[in-house]
């Protein structure tokens, strides 16, 4: 189950009224969003959009039928176990689709302060200012050790842009911390820190 699809899910069943809802999917053959809405009190718009929810992630199964008035919807359990099983190596897996190769470096006047750690080897926050005025906010991004090798390395606004690859090579990274050093990359574009070529 991707991750979009177990957030949907588990945005339903944490509703108060899912249970019920569940309850009566269990113990009915079928049921219509009205039956089920005037049944547990609900709104039935409320009923219709949860029953929808489920039978979109595959749950439930629905059926249009027309008894002397317009058709509508009859639904039933498809499933009577729900599971939820979520990879999180795909989120991973879908940050390092960004290319190694990209070309960065620190942006001129970016207004970031870079802390120096003890060793002088590597930076251990970045400091960055949002807003404008009274309205001005401060926010420290403390950095994993790789995150400070690799920063440490970033070139300079007036250096030629460097591949996130070569950066990586120069502080001595190894690969597998990939996903980690473009999640701070990315953050860093997010508030114009670093420029992309």
């Amino acid at each position: 189950m991707d991750f979009k699809t177990a957030s949907k899910l588990g945005n339903y069943i944490s509703k108060d009224y899912a249970e019920d809802l569940f309850g009566l999917l269990v113990n009915y053959q079928d049921i219509s969003a009205s039956e089920a809405a005037s049944r547990l009190n609900l709104h039935i718009s409320t009923a219709q959009e949860f029953l929808e929810a489920m039978a979109s992630l595959g749950i439930l199964t629905r059926k249009e039928v027309s008894e002397k008035k317009r058709p509508y919807f009859r639904y039933s359990l498809k499933q009577r176990i729900i599971s939820m099983e979520i990879d999180l190596g795909q989120i991973a897996k879908r940050q390092s689709e960004m290319q190694a190769v990209r070309k960065i470096r620190e942006k001129e006047n970016a207004g970031a302060r870079f802390s120096t750690a003890r060793s002088h080897q590597y930076l251990s926050s970045v400091t960055i200012w949002t807003g404008e005025g009274r309205e001005r906010k401060e926010r420290k991004i403390n950095l994993t050790a790789p995150q400070g090798k690799f920063l440490y390395h970033l070139p300079f606004p007036t250096a030629d842009h460097l591949s996130i690859s070569d950066i990586m090579r120069k502080a001595e990274i190894d690969d597998t911390v990939l996903p980690e050093i473009f999640d701070i990359v990315e953050l860093l574009e997010k508030y114009d820190v670093i420029e992309v070529e």
